[in-house]
């Protein structure tokens, strides 16, 4: 999941000191399994791990982030190594290929 911050509001949080604690309440209540932050095409941003089970859980993770910060968050679907296995490739390139 990466997350993009516009300036505003985050440069107001940054001044009047809210933005970290605000960010880290979404943190706490979203347990990312690693969360890295920096600039992301100009612009404050971050990638965020998270297990995304239902597609009802997509306002679960992102509403946090749009209500506190009008941030733009995207979603990128990832497979770990047994996951890429379980696909079963060689049966669908019989298949397709």
């Amino acid at each position: 999941m990466t997350v993009e911050f516009p300036l505003e509001p985050f440069n107001s949080g940054v001044r009047n000191g809210t933005a970290g604690s605000k960010m880290m309440k979404i943190l706490d209540d979203l347990k990312p399994e690693a969360a890295y932050f920096g600039e992301q095409d100009g612009k404050r941003g971050g990638i965020l791990i998270v297990d995304v089970s239902r597609p009802s859980d997509v306002p679960r993770l992102a509403e946090p982030w749009f209500l506190n910060f009008n941030a733009e968050v995207k979603f990128r679907v990832v497979m770990t190594p047994e996951d890429l296995v379980e696909a079963d490739l060689l049966a669908l390139g019989k298949k397709w290929g």
